[in-house]
């Protein structure tokens, strides 16, 4: 346990040390807030679909949440090509601890990440439905984190370069994010699409945290729950097998 303390502290001691880094991870998720929550508000309030700062900024969340979990997987790169990762995989501590520390490090980042852009949605205008909600809202952020940082741990584990790296991740983070329903509904969408919808992980994530903090969802709460619980769990023990194999 105290393995786990430590680098789960060092994670944290990592992202608040560099400010540009906790500026530089909203960009993104602030211009999509802005952009398309106040750009395509009045369309999407004409069809009759309400608020869409209130719909989107769940979405929002989850892409702010899940750009920071993964890029904690260049960090594995990182010390492995600086030697930091060597000293760490030599010492008398299971490996498992080691990637179960830095897991919930880069997780517990992410949903810090997250909370700055639910915090600064509120300030542009969005309203949480139930406020006793949002300690719904935040385990599903933190399953999200979970899982994404799980899964970049995996893909850096198989790679020597950032570049590879950024690549895949870039290739997977996008079409996760637009199929997820973050930032349209998933109602009235052809089959092939709803079906691609069900099977993102992201979905669920988003779905979860947008019944806690809306009170609106497409899937059934507990299946949300069920779902993205399951795949995170998974996720983690592959990311936790692979770390585990990486050749010093």
């Amino acid at each position: 346990m105290s393995t786990i303390y430590i680098l789960w502290h060092r994670q944290l001691k990592r992202y608040f040390r560099s400010r540009s880094r906790i500026i530089g991870a909203l960009g993104q998720p602030l211009l999509y807030l802005l952009a398309f929550g106040f750009g395509f508000g009045p369309v999407f309030q004409k069809a009759g679909q309400g608020n869409y700062l209130e719909f989107l900024t769940p979405g929002i969340i989850a892409m702010s949440i899940i750009f920071t979990a993964l890029f904690t997987g260049i960090e594995v790169i990182w010390d492995k090509q600086f030697g930091f990762l060597k000293e760490t995989l030599v010492a008398p501590v299971s490996r498992i601890a080691i990637v179960l520390g830095r897991t919930l490090g880069g997780a517990t980042v992410a949903v810090f990440q997250g909370s700055i852009v639910l915090i600064l949605a509120s300030v542009a205008g969005f309203k949480i439905n139930n406020i006793y909600q949002l300690p719904l809202a935040i385990l599903f952020m933190f399953l999200i984190a979970l899982l994404f940082t799980a899964l970049g741990t995996a893909i850096a584990s198989q790679l020597e370069d950032m570049q590879g790296f950024q690549l895949i991740v870039n290739f997977l983070v996008m079409p996760l994010f637009f199929l997820s329903g973050a930032i349209f509904p998933l109602q009235g969408l052809p089959q092939a699409l709803n079906i691609v919808a069900a099977l993102d992980p992201l979905s669920y994530g988003v779905d979860g945290i947008r019944f806690a903090l809306v009170g609106n969802s497409h899937y059934l709460l507990s299946l949300d729950l069920i779902l993205l619980s399951g795949i995170t769990f998974i996720l983690v023990v592959i990311g936790s097998v692979l770390f585990s194999k990486i050749q010093i």
